[in-house]
């Protein structure tokens, strides 16, 4: 998979966006730097101008780039998703039994994230990190509303619905297909974060994975 995905452009909507950061050396070490970074010092910490400095370049020519840092988040956000949407593709193709498809579709948005060596620019697996931390902060918005009707959320909700068709087909009766699903994905990311932070409020841990967790509730939950 890893040699399909080198070879894949990863979509983001262009109103993300001033200058498309994949299209330069400069866009490239911006993104690369300012995962490392937000994952070192937090996202509310983080600044252009503590990146450019990090990166040896002027605070001006990350603006050519991105109009402020929330763009900058939502971008690496849809990003992440839309690598997600390609791995979920992949596991799901050419399986006939819906309930290995959905099983797979759950491992694949729940399971602890490697780095994916084919993208040299971005560590996924810190990329993950900062998902887990900050992604409700790209949603937590008075400007929400309108981000969504401009497409920024997209690849996110795609995500959702891809997962929710497969567990219709698992079960067309069940009413609830997309609270489901979109308590899954949304709700794996706070059990990683629980399980990093507040262990004993959570079961999930190096023996009972979160993957373990959902997949245990869905199965119980579509029988």
């Amino acid at each position: 998979m890893n040699t399909i995905l080198s070879n894949l452009k990863i979509q983001v909507n262009e109103k993300i966006y001033v200058k498309d950061p994949e299209t330069s050396a400069l866009g490239k070490k911006i993104i690369e730097q300012s995962i490392l970074l937000i994952d070192e010092i937090g996202f509310d910490n983080f600044t252009f101008k503590k990146l450019g400095e990090k990166i040896g370049s002027n605070e001006s020519s990350l603006y050519r780039y991105f109009e402020n840092k929330h763009k900058l988040l939502v971008y690496l956000s849809s990003w992440y998703w839309s690598w997600m949407e390609y791995k979920l593709v992949f596991a799901t193709t050419n399986i006939t039994d819906p309930k290995e498809k959905l099983r797979n579709a759950i491992t694949i948005v729940t399971e602890k994230v490697i780095d994916d060596s084919s993208t040299e620019h971005i560590n996924e697996a810190i990329l993950n990190k900062i998902i887990i931390a900050e992604f409700t902060k790209t949603l937590h918005t008075k400007e929400v509303d309108q981000e969504n009707k401009e497409g920024f959320f997209l690849i996110y909700k795609r995500v959702i619905n891809r997962i929710v068709n497969i567990v219709t087909e698992v079960n067309p009766s069940y009413v609830y297909a997309k609270s489901l699903v979109s308590t899954i994905v949304e709700g794996s990311l706070h059990q990683h974060f629980l399980t990093e932070h507040f262990t004993n409020i959570t079961d999930c841990n190096s023996s009972k994975s979160t993957t373990q967790f959902y997949l245990h509730l869905i199965e119980n939950v579509l029988r």
